[in-house]
């Protein structure tokens, strides 16, 4: 009998308990409270084969010796990354269909809130004024979206979809349908020249962290038809310099922002970026996992692993996602 082993740090393990040993009715699911603790014993935990994970405690590891694999719950793994006692095993990242919706409605959402200058009609709201505003047209804004992977490229269709102009940048040359693309460091400044939104679904990498500052904003179109340009965090908030971000948006580096993370969160109460009439705030929830969905895919990853294949969608430690 294989044991499965479930860390979801804040989340409340009994949902995602009983819909997955459902899915595995032949093997042991156990699971840690959200403070780390356990109700079992030691020697359960030492048989864990299997750690299903969101941002676990680092001594964790040295109790699970038959550990094979580690499934992330989650599009990220830079919770797990950061460990310095993380052993080297298999990592596989969650890859679904209902995340990835969820990711592109978000991108949707606030690419359309921005064009349909929504902080300007909020701020005619709050001063009782009635009053239309020139527009531009979806065809003449270019969106531009940093990390072309499953995330970036679903939105991208759906971005076209809805008229706007979209171009891509990664790290390495993708082909994608309808997108202007590029790629590397020396294509990064002409990416940014080119874009009135950007859009930043990149990992957290020691490449990417701290990237989205000031330098880079003014590397944006500042003469776009937003009368501005516009940033959409919804990748990791480690990539953000958070006080660049908040300058940018006083000074007009940047015309309007929405974040949905950030680099310590919850943001706290004393971040200035609570105040900013141009930056739309969501609490991390452009994503999120849902226990009726995952449990699913986790149990795929398991049979595949115990039948003898690979896992999919496996982590390049490496390039750190």
């Amino acid at each position: 009998m294989t044991t499965v082993l479930l860390s979801l740090a804040v989340w409340n393990p009994a949902r995602w308990l009983t819909s997955l040993q459902e899915r595995l009715p032949d093997e042991k699911v156990i699971a840690l409270e959200p403070d780390g603790s356990f109700a079992g014993t030691d020697a359960e935990l030492a048989e864990t084969e299997y750690l299903v994970a969101w941002k676990p405690q680092a001594e964790l590891f040295a109790r699970l010796p038959k550990l094979k694999a580690i499934l992330s719950v989650g599009a990220g793994v830079d919770h797990l990354l950061d460990i310095p006692t993380l052993p080297d095993l298999p990592i596989a990242r969650i890859v679904d269909p209902d995340l990835t919706n969820r990711m592109v409605e978000y991108v949707a959402w606030q690419a359309l809130h921005h064009l349909r200058l929504g902080p300007s009609y909020q701020a005619l709201q709050r001063a009782g004024q009635w009053r239309a505003l020139p527009q531009p047209a979806a065809r003449e804004v270019t969106v531009g979206i940093m990390g072309l992977g499953v995330l970036g490229i679903a939105s991208a269709e759906l971005l076209i979809q809805l008229g706007f102009r979209v171009t891509g940048w990664s790290r390495r040359a993708k082909d994608v349908a309808g997108v202007v693309g590029y790629h590397g460091d020396g294509q990064l400044r002409a990416f940014l020249g080119d874009t009135d939104i950007l859009v930043c679904l990149l990992p957290d990498t020691p490449k990417t962290r701290g990237m989205l500052s000031a330098k880079l904003f003014g590397q944006l179109r500042q003469d776009g038809p937003l009368g501005g340009p516009i940033l959409i965090n919804a990748g990791r908030g480690r990539l953000q310099n958070e006080a660049d971000i908040a300058a940018a948006l006083t000074n007009g580096l940047l015309r309007g922002a929405s974040l949905d993370v950030f680099a310590e969160e919850p943001l706290p109460a004393s971040s200035p970026l609570w105040k900013l009439d141009n930056l739309f705030i969501t609490p991390h929830v452009a994503s999120v996992s849902d226990p009726a969905v995952l449990p699913r895919l986790i149990a795929r990853q398991v049979k595949r692993m115990e039948a003898g294949e690979e896992l999919q969608y496996l982590v390049d430690r490496s390039a750190g996602y």
